[in-house]
This record gives C-alpha cells, structure tokens and sequence, in this order.
C-alpha cells in the first residue's frame, strides 16, 4: 500500500512537470490521454466493478460535451459558471440523462442490458444530427473559454493543468467510492446480485445509481473534452468512441483500479503517434487487443502484478535473462508482423495495383519500406520478416521453458512465504 501511494505521488509530480517538458503538440496529446483516461476510469466502475458491460457509454460522454457547451454559451457567452467548474455541467448532464437511461437499461442484465445500451447510443446518435437547436446539426456548436480567477484560458498550458486537476480529482472520488459501502455493494452486483436480493437490497435501484454515477464521471470527461476544443458535434455520439472505452478498459485491465485509465492512456497516445506514419494503425490496436486478451486477459495492468510476483519468488538475477529473451521476441515478433502488415497494405492499394497495370508485362515496381527499396517478386523480400517473426517466437518459447524450469526448481516453501510477503506489504 506504501509502495503504490509512493508510485502515485510520482506518478502526479510527473504530470505536472509535462508542461516543461514537452512541446505544445505533445502536451495537447497528453490532455487526450488524461481525458481518456478518466472516460475509461468512469466506465471501469460500470462494467469492471458492478459487471455491466455497456456498449453505448458514448452517448453519456456526448450528453455531458454539449451541456457543457451550452453552459459555456449561456448568458450571452459569460457561462453559468466560471470557466474552472464548466466539467460540473457536463457531470450534471451526464447524471441526468444517466438515471434516465440506467433506469431502463438495468430492468434486464447479461446480453439484454448490453443491448439496450447499444440501443440507446445509436438512438442519440442517429437524432443529435436532427436536433439542430440543441446539438447544432452536423456542424455542432462552438464556445468559447472564458478568462475567469485570474486565468485566461487562452494557452494549452492552463487548459493541461485545468484537466489534470480535474482527472485527479475524479480519479480520487472514485477511488474513495470503492472503499464506501456502496463500494462494497457494486462488487457484490457483479459477484452475485440474487444473494443481494435475498438479503432484501433494492437491485434494480442499486444499479440504476452505480450506473448514473458513471454517466456522471463520463459527462465530466465529456465536459473536459469541450473546453479542451472550445467545440462539440455529433461525432461524439459515435459508437467508435464507445467500442474505444470498452478496447482500452480491458487492455489496461479492469481488475485493477487505474488499469483503464492506463490502458486508455496508451491507447491514446499510440494513436496519436501512429496514425501518421500509417493507415493501418486502426489494424494494430484491433490485433493488440486480441492478443491481450488471448494470452493476458488480466490486461497491462496484470503483466506488472505478474513481474512482481516472479520476482519476488525467483529475484532479479533469475528474472533478468527470462524478461529479457521474452521482450526481445516480442519486439521481434511486433517488427516482422509490422512489416508484413505494410507490405500487404502498399500491395493491395489502389496507386500500387495502378502500377502494376501500367507496366504490364514488367517486373512488379519496387516497393519503399522502412528506408529501403523492396521487390515484391523476390524471395528474399519475404524470407526477411518470416526469418524475424521466427526468431521472435523462438526467443519467446525459449523464455517460456525458462520459466517453466525455474518454476519446478522453486522449493514448495518459496510458494507460501512468496505469499506472505504479499500479504504482509498489502497489510502494511
């Protein structure tokens, strides 16, 4: 426990040092990740911790994006409040029309709840763009930030730290609200909500609240995102940012409490990086979630948990060669599998297949990749990745019997003092 507030407290000194170490365009990316972050954090509390999986949470986070538009435009552009309490709006927003929905969402659960939530977000979807006097048709409404308590809002560094505060602040509500008892009680609606029945606990009631409570920190989220770009359409209603929540809560992890905002960070952040080097990035992220759920359903969040109980069952000296051979043939692996991926996605283009028709008859053109020149037709052209994922997977099984051997050479006695160290740092 002193460890992890230790992590937190630098975790928190670090993002407030960004704004001196990064430029403008990375610190503007880094105000999307932390609004990702508490978007996932505030979806995490829906279905990670009372089990409800959700497929529409866009519509929350759009819900609370234009109330705090509209709060902003009010009284002549002066806004009901003052620029630092706009994300308030969006929270109300969210809360309100989060009841609302919850209330009907939650009269079923499993298949049928997600389903309704798909339903409701494609209905606000499909009307906002109609709605041209409360959302503004397809060009959306505008605001402009406000100068308020000594802070013009006019640089993007007053906008981080408004966001940071904010993101924190949500952070620790919702870290508090698991330690509460009705904390407590929306563990117990995913662990078994008939027992919460027979033990004469309103459920229907219950998670209509645990489900308002998340539209309400998503509507904050969404509040964040409209004073970060001053405007908000339609397309915050669209199911990719729906589908984007439930993609990043599990990659980071939802069994642990900053696992999604983890994950929806670096989400976000491969997003920003990848997606100009090239149009398959929606590709990578779509195979990175495969392949966390298939070989680390406990997320990100859980491969660190997992490092630190094999070191401290087999210690560093034992670890370092094993954790070694496995990130070098994941890298491995992650290079050959891009290269293939690119080649394929120049060769089926549309430029490139005009090429090859314009010289028919001819050798096909050289393809330019990863700063040198390739020729489809030639043997050594895809021998050169294949030889690379190999050596990947290789490098990754040979860490794999590794772990297996220092496991069997492990005396039984390690295994339940390796417990009790565990159990004696949480206690601490």
């Amino acid at each position: 426990m002193r460890k992890s507030l230790l992590l937190c407290c630098a975790g928190v000194l670090l993002l407030a040092a960004l704004p001196y170490l990064l430029t403008q365009g990375l610190l503007n990316a880094a105000i999307q990740m932390l609004i990702a972050a508490l978007f996932a954090s505030a979806y995490n509390l829906l279905c990670g911790q009372a089990g409800m999986l959700s497929f529409g949470h866009a519509a929350y986070f759009g819900v609370g994006a234009f109330a705090t538009v509209h709060a902003m435009n009010a009284l002549g552009g002066e806004g009901l409040v003052p620029t630092p309490l706009m994300p308030l709006a969006g929270a109300v927003g969210g809360l309100i029309f989060g009841g609302i929905a919850g209330w009907f969402a939650t009269k079923r659960s499993g298949t049928y709840f997600a389903m309704i939530t798909l339903a409701i977000a494609e209905l606000v979807h499909s009307l906002a763009p109609h709605l041209k006097g409360i959302f503004g048709g397809e060009v959306g409404v505008s605001t402009m930030r406000m100068p308020a308590w000594g802070f013009d809002f006019g640089s993007i560094t007053q906008v981080y730290y408004l966001t940071l505060a904010w993101v924190l602040l949500a952070l620790v509500l919702l870290y508090l609200y698991t330690r509460t008892a009705l904390g407590r009680l929306t563990v117990g609606l995913r662990e078994n909500s008939h027992r919460l029945r027979f033990l004469g606990y309103n459920v229907h009631g219950l998670s209509t609240a645990v489900f308002a409570i998340s539209a309400m920190f998503s509507g904050m989220a969404g509040g964040l995102q409209v004073i970060s770009n001053e405007s908000a359409n339609y397309v915050l209603f669209d199911p990719a940012l729906s589908a984007a929540a439930v993609l990043n809560t599990y990659i980071g992890g939802v069994q642990v409490f900053l696992g999604p905002a983890l994950g929806a960070a670096l989400m976000t952040f491969f997003g920003y990086a990848v997606s100009d080097l090239t149009q398959s990035w929606l590709l990578y992220q779509g195979i990175a979630f495969v392949l966390v759920m298939m070989f680390m359903p406990t997320g990100l969040s859980g491969l660190v948990e997992l490092a630190g109980r094999l070191r401290q069952r087999h210690g560093w000296a034992h670890m370092l060669g094993t954790c070694s051979l496995a990130v070098v043939g994941a890298v491995l692996i992650a290079g050959g599998g891009a290269f293939l991926v690119e080649m394929l996605q120049r060769l089926f283009s549309q430029d490139y297949r005009s090429l090859v028709q314009l010289s028919a008859g001819k050798p096909w053109p050289d393809v330019p990749l990863f700063g040198h020149v390739w020729q489809p037709q030639a043997l050594l052209t895809w021998i050169v990745p294949l030889a690379v994922l190999a050596g990947g997977g290789l490098s990754v099984w040979t860490a794999r019997l590794r772990l297996q051997r220092l496991q069997a050479e492990a005396p039984a006695s390690l295994d339940s003092a390796a417990r009790v160290g565990a159990a004696e740092e949480e206690l601490a």
